[in-house]
């Protein structure tokens, strides 16, 4: 044992003596190729290994691995060493500097501050909840009963402990509706959570905002007014838009919203599918069930509610045809957007 050990100690002896004598690029490269080279001692040595008695190979092999550490370390000194005496270096001081690489937000967080933006000027405050609810706040106080098909396993990610992955922003309107009394004026984004399989316009993710304003007094021409002008400020001063009568559980009536394709102006092209027209989201008054539910009298007060896909407008204000380039975190794509919008 002792004699294998010996034999190593005299290989580092000698790989000392022999950096210590080395003066020029020559010396080195043939220190290096002796010892550190893919045929070099070193390298023998670590074959020999397998070959040796079991009690010795696991000491015999860490000092064969300091004796390779330092062999590369010793070498890598005594190359800067000559270079320094050279007076030659590997950075060329003549070149100009290189900038730094400046990051840019993401296009849909510059999506989301927009529309925060646009709302917060017309009143509204900015509120978040969790992204993993319970099924009262997410299906429950929101008017949904059993038999809904949001509530299927096909369509929501349930967790072990019965709790599920939030599939809309609703929760939001009734933590806050349970806490305060109205006039409650909030807009909830955030990511939401649906089993669906990812495609061009399709995410199991995404990025979702609702809205909501309940008092005294409020109408559905309070809400037509109110996304008009958001819309406006999104798309332009000539948008329009229309509400068609649709089913949500928690708002009645209800209405799918779509606003006027500010493409074509409304006269039909590839991205409004020759229709003019392009769905944007839910909208209607929120149903007295839910009021009841968090204990606002449906006689005293109303309210309307409505949701909007933030990567839906980033895809049409951007011009992006694939909502996946959001979440794939290639530079090339992200660093479009340095100072837009």
């Amino acid at each position: 044992m002792q004699d294998h050990l010996k034999q190593l100690s005299d290989h580092l002896k000698q790989f000392k003596k022999r950096a210590s004598d080395s003066i020029n690029r020559d010396d080195l490269e043939k220190l290096r190729v002796e010892f550190i080279g893919r045929k070099g001692l070193i390298a023998s040595l670590f074959k020999q290994i397998g070959s040796l008695p079991p009690e010795i190979k696991g000491r015999f092999g860490q000092e064969l691995n300091a004796f390779k550490q330092y062999a590369q370390e010793r070498i890598d000194s005594i190359s800067r060493e000559l270079d320094s005496d050279s007076g030659t270096t590997d950075i060329d001081v003549t070149l100009p500097a290189r900038l730094p690489l400046l990051g840019t937000l993401h296009p849909l967080t510059l999506m989301e501050r927009e529309i925060k933006s646009i709302f917060s000027k017309m009143g509204f405050t900015i509120e978040r909840g969790p992204e993993v609810e319970d099924t009262w706040h997410l299906f429950d106080a929101l008017n949904t009963p059993e038999w809904h098909p949001s509530r299927d396993p096909s369509d929501t990610f349930y967790l072990e402990d019965g709790s599920v992955l939030r599939t809309e922003t609703s929760p939001v309107q009734i933590r806050v509706m349970q806490e305060r009394k109205p006039p409650i004026r909030i807009v909830a984004p955030g990511r939401v959570f649906r089993n669906d399989k990812p495609d061009a316009t399709h995410s199991p993710f995404f990025s979702q905002l609702e809205g909501l304003y309940v008092d005294k007094g409020v109408t559905f021409s309070d809400l037509k007014g109110t996304v008009l002008e958001f819309y406006k400020h999104i798309f332009g001063k000539s948008v329009k838009t229309r509400f068609r009568p649709h089913f949500f559980p928690f708002t009645e009536p209800s209405a799918e919203v779509d606003v006027s394709c500010p493409f074509c102006n409304g006269k039909g092209c590839r991205i409004c599918k020759r229709t003019g027209w392009i769905e944007m989201g839910g909208s209607g008054m929120v149903d007295p069930n839910v009021l009841n539910i968090v204990n606002i009298d449906p006689e005293i007060y109303t309210g309307w509610a409505f949701g909007l896909g933030i990567e839906r407008l980033a895809l049409l204000l951007y011009g992006i045809d694939d909502i996946r380039l959001f979440f794939e975190n290639d530079i090339r794509f992200l660093m479009q957007f340095g100072g837009r919008r």
